[in-house]
Parts: structure tokens; C-alpha cells; sequence
């Protein structure tokens, strides 16, 4: 970012101040309002924060109108079809996609980092049966500041670099083990043979009563599933991240927070409401009434995995899911599967009728992630695991960005105070 080249000017009860505007790579420009409390001695109200840059960033673009997603510059969906996700999470962390040996020996780390600390299996256990898998992800994460204390001191470059390898490298342990727990069957050990996809699903389905070979094609799925969520700009669970990050709290915290925040249906739950919206739908004779019901504007139905919040014209993600959907759906015969026939029948009608057309909701890549996932066998209660794992990258990424920043500064926000203003205490006896 360039320095201020011009500025926008503030009047209030007679007085001016002068802002600053500074004009990015790519998206609007920002007036920096960081003296506008002390010259003016007013704040700014923003619910949400929907209208304020809380940081410099040079990780992932977003231009909504465009439905352009961009990570270090690369398109989304150049990444998805031409690379893999341990390339893309090279490119989030150093900034350039790597050559031949910085790969091999980026892949090489995480592979030797998969396993867990073997105490950590008392740690599971602690959980009851039942416990959403989640639950377990933000206790688990949190508790790896237990057993990592060699890489913890976010002022040393070589741990928080230790500390980045570790999260990326056994999440989809965590993340499995969750699911081995849940199930009530033993937990499967990763293994250095297999490519980072592969291993996660041989740790989720495999049994020691008998082998289990991993399809290429499911492989390549759920690796596309990890990249194409692997960091999205600002959102709710990274800004969680980077305000955890702000007082200097550790990196297994700061993860553990995203986590959490990331549990919000509104959140990283979108593709688990996707899936328990066309159950709720059931067959494909139902879909034209809950189409009309999405279209009533009396009716709080709507169609979940449909449009998005940031996308106001189609998610660039959507089309490369799409892609992997059929292909698991081609691969796993499926056509039978009930949820799967609703999901196939609405997106063709959706996409049919001018109502959808003409407001631009179209399907996105939580509708497809959710058909690839129930397809390839989890229950609903591990889209927002899986979403948690494929995202440490970005939230690390950007906590290492943040920690990085000569202007970074504890984040406090401030607020618009409508309550009671200064009054005196009454005792009891005279209320």
C-alpha cells in the first residue's frame, strides 16, 4: 500500500480534520480514520465492522461483485485444478509458490508432524462419548499449548514457524481422532506413505480388521475441499484469530478461538444447514413447494447453500466443487441416495427458475462440499471439522502476518454506550 496521495476532509461543529486516504493493490481505497478520536473527538459506528479494514493484508482478495477470489494474486480456481492443498498452504504462509525442493521438503515436515503426543489420547477420552466433534477441536487444539511448550514464544521466528508446521500437520489427526471417539472405534495412527487427503480419510474410515486403499478420486476430492477453503479474507473466524493473536496469546489459543468461532451456524456451519435443509425437503416431489416457500417473503424457509454474503454474483469456488461432486457421485454410485437425488433435482430447478436467476443465488461451495461429504460417508457432525482443518492455514497465515505488522496493536474496539449515564447507588432498604 502507497502512501496517502489524498484526503478526505471532516467537518463537525465548525471544525475540520483532514483523513488520510490510502489506495490498495486491489478494492476500494480506505480512509484511515486512526486520528479521527483524538482531532475530532468522535468514534465511528460500524456493526459488524463491515465497512472498516482492520488490517494490511497481502495474503487473499476478495471482489465480490466480480466473484474473484485470490490468494497471493493466484485465481481459486487455477489453484484447485492445477495444484494441491500443501502447495497452496506454502503459497499462504511465504508469500510465492514454491520450487520443486522447497515443496519436497515443506511436504517432508508436515509429514513428520502428523502424530500426536501419545498423552493426548487421555485427553479424548476425557470427553463423553456424544461430544460434537468441534467441542473436541477447540478443547484439543487449546490443550496442545499443554504438551508443545517448545513452541510457544511468539517473539521467536523459529517457533511460531514450528508452531505453523505443527497445527497444519496434526489437525487432520485431531480432526479424526475426534471421529474415531465419536463412533466408539480405536484411533488409526497416520501414516508417512500416503499424500495429506489420503492420510485424513484413511484415519477417519480405515478399521484394524481389514485395509483400507484410498480412492484417488475421493483423495483428489477432499483436497480440493481443503484448498478451496483455505482462507477467505477477513471473515468472522480469522478476525477472531488475529483479535486472540493481538494480546499476545499463544498460537494454539488463537487457533482454538477461530475454532470456535468458526462452530457459529452462521459461520463455518453452512454446509452442515445445507444438508439438514434437504433432508427437511426429503424427496424430490417436495422441491417445487419449498421453492415457492423460499420465495415468499412471509416465509423465514430459505434455501440454504444457495448465494452469498461476500459473492454478489457467483462463488468462484462453486464451480471447481461442482466438478468434484459429480465425480465422487460418478465414483461411489450414489444415485439412489435419496439426499443426493434433492440436492441434484433443486440445484436444476434453482438454476431454472428466473426468480433465483435474476438475484443471483446460485449454488456455492457449501452446497457441494456438503453432497461431496455425505456422499463419501461423514455424518453432518463433521463438515464444520473438516471446514476448522482445512482453515488452520489461512488462520495461521494470518496470525503470522498480524505478529509480523509494525502496526499491529491489541485490538479494542469501541462502541456506541445507549445505557444509563452516571447515577447514585440505592441502598436496598429504599429500592
Amino acid at each position: 500500500m502507497t502512501e496517502p496521495s489524498k484526503t478526505a476532509t471532516l467537518t463537525l461543529d465548525g471544525q475540520s480534520i483532514d483523513l488520510p486516504i490510502h489506495s490498495p493493490s486491489a478494492g476500494p481505497d480506505v480512509v484511515d480514520i486512526r486520528k479521527l478520536y483524538g482531532g475530532a473527538g468522535v468514534f465511528t459506528y460500524d456493526p459488524g465492522f463491515t465497512s472498516t479494514a482492520s488490517c494490511r493484508s497481502t495474503i487473499t482478495f476478495i471482489d465480490g461483485d466480480k466473484g474473484e477470489l485470490l490468494h497471493r494474486g493466484y485465481p481459486i480456481d487455477q489453484l484447485a485444478s492445477k495444484s494441491h492443498y500443501l502447495e497452496v498452504c506454502y503459497l499462504l504462509l511465504y508469500g510465492e509458490l514454491p520450487t520443486a525442493t522447497q515443496l519436497e521438503d515443506f511436504e517432508s515436515r508436515v509429514t513428520n508432524h502428523t502424530m500426536l503426543h501419545e498423552q493426548m489420547q487421555y485427553f479424548f477420552r476425557g470427553f463423553r462419548r456424544d461430544a460434537h466433534p468441534m467441542a473436541i477441536l477447540v478443547g484439543v487444539v487449546g490443550a496442545m499449548s499443554a504438551f508443545y511448550h517448545d513452541s510457544t514464544d511468539i517473539n521467536d521466528p523459529w517457533q511460531r514457524e514450528v508452531a505453523s508446521i505443527r497445527l497444519i500437520a496434526k489437525m487432520p489427526t485431531i480432526a479424526a481422532w475426534a471421529y474415531k471417539y465419536h463412533l466408539g472405534q480405536p484411533f488409526v495412527y497416520p501414516r508417512n506413505d500416503l499424500d495429506y487427503a489420503s492420510n485424513f480419510l484413511r484415519m477417519c474410515f480405515a478399521v484394524p480388521a481389514e485395509e483400507y486403499v484410498v480412492d484417488p478420486i475421493l483423495s483428489r476430492a477432499m483436497d480440493r475441499i481443503f484448498t478451496l477453503h483455505a482462507d477467505h479474507e477477513q471473515n468472522a473466524s480469522t478476525s477472531t484469530v488475529r483479535l486472540a493473536s493481538s494480546s499476545g496469546a499463544n498460537p494454539f489459543a488463537c487457533i482454538a478461538a477461530g475454532i470456535a468461532c468458526l462452530w457459529g451456524p452462521a459461520h463455518g456451519g453452512a454446509n452442515q444447514a445445507c444438508l439438514e435443509m434437504l433432508k427437511e425437503i426429503g424427496t424430490v416431489d417436495k422441491i417445487p413447494e419449498f421453492i415457492a416457500r423460499a420465495k415468499d417473503k412471509n416465509d423465514p424457509f430459505r434455501l440454504m447453500g444457495f448465494g452469498h454474503r461476500v459473492y454478489k454474483n457467483f462463488d468462484p469456488r462453486a464451480t471447481v466443487m461442482k466438478q468434484s461432486a459429480d465425480e465422487v457421485l460418478d465414483l461411489l454410485g450414489v444415485e439412489d441416495n435419496p439426499i443426493l437425488q434433492v440436492a441434484k433435482e433443486l440445484e436444476k430447478q434453482a438454476l431454472e427458475d428466473p426468480y433465483f436467476a435474476d438475484k443471483k443465488l446460485f449454488p456455492n461451495v457449501d452446497f457441494y462440499s456438503g453432497i461431496i461429504l455425505e456422499a463419501m460417508g461423514f455424518p453432518t457432525s463433521m463438515f464444520t471439522p473438516i471446514f476448522a482443518l482445512s482453515r488452520t492455514v489461512g488462520w495461521i497465515s494470518q496470525w503470522k502476518e498480524q505478529l509480523s505488522d509494525p502496526e499491529h496493536k491489541i485490538g479494542r474496539p469501541r462502541q456506541l454506550y445507549v445505557g444509563e449515564t452516571l447515577r447514585d447507588y440505592v441502598d436496598i432498604e429504599n429500592r
